[in-house]
């Protein structure tokens, strides 16, 4: 099946796309540049430089601004997907959906409606293994963003590794957040993978940080060979 992947750069987004790879045929990234960095359907934090993990995984991508504005979003969505499918005939789409019933339906509504498959291999998995895999995998993923107590500004620009998702497992439990920030409490930028055809290397970075809310904000990069 020739499918779109909803790409944000992130370890969602990426993983999802890695699991479809193998039966499917990937044709396109589509990317929703939102100027509402408190959007609830997508993600914002460097989301500039997926046209340099687009470039880094040899894939043509598709980029939409929108204002950001609650559901009026969702028309720029359709936009985006509607030009995929035309440009690109598509089947179906694929979301990094784990456990937000918000996107999920949202999404889905939007496939249905263009007629598209709405894949979401991530669903309801357990978070935690879900990040073993994801690091047992090859992917190199770091922290660009925290939004909840109690996630320091150490936690900024973090590698997820296995020190990092024990110490996610026991916030889990005392501080009852989600250890894969499904629920908003960090958002993950992925650099390397079994299916990058490059790297990215940060060149240039800041923090900023204040009351257990924060960004890794990504001010350049550049693609490597491997």
């Amino acid at each position: 099946m020739k499918l779109g992947v909803l790409f944000s750069g992130g370890k969602d987004s990426v993983f999802a796309m890695y699991k479809t790879m193998e039966n499917n045929e990937i044709c396109c990234l589509i990317s929703i540049f939102s100027e509402n960095p408190e959007s609830y359907m997508f993600h914002t934090p460097n989301i500039h430089l997926t046209e340099l993990q687009a470039d880094a995984l040899n894939l043509p991508l598709l980029t939409v601004k929108t204002k950001g504005i609650k559901e009026k979003e969702l028309i720029d969505l359709k936009k985006a997907i509607e030009k995929a499918k035309k440009k690109y005939k598509i089947e179906g789409i694929v979301t990094g959906a784990l456990a937000s019933n918000y996107q999920a339906i949202r999404i889905k509504k939007i496939c249905d409606e263009l007629g598209l498959e709405c894949i979401n291999p991530l669903w309801k998995k357990d978070q935690i293994e879900y990040l073993r895999e994801v690091v047992s995998a090859g992917f190199k993923v770091i922290i660009i963003g925290v939004f909840a107590e109690p996630f320091t500004k150490n936690w900024l620009g973090r590698e997820i590794n296995e020190k990092t998702i024990k110490e996610l497992e026991t916030m889990e439990k005392k501080h009852k957040i989600n250890p894969a920030g499904e629920g908003g409490e960090i958002e993950t930028f992925v650099i390397d993978g079994p299916i990058f055809k490059k790297r990215l290397e940060i060149i240039k970075a800041k923090t900023k940080y204040n009351n257990y809310s924060g960004i890794y904000e990504i001010n350049n990069a550049k693609l490597v060979r491997k």
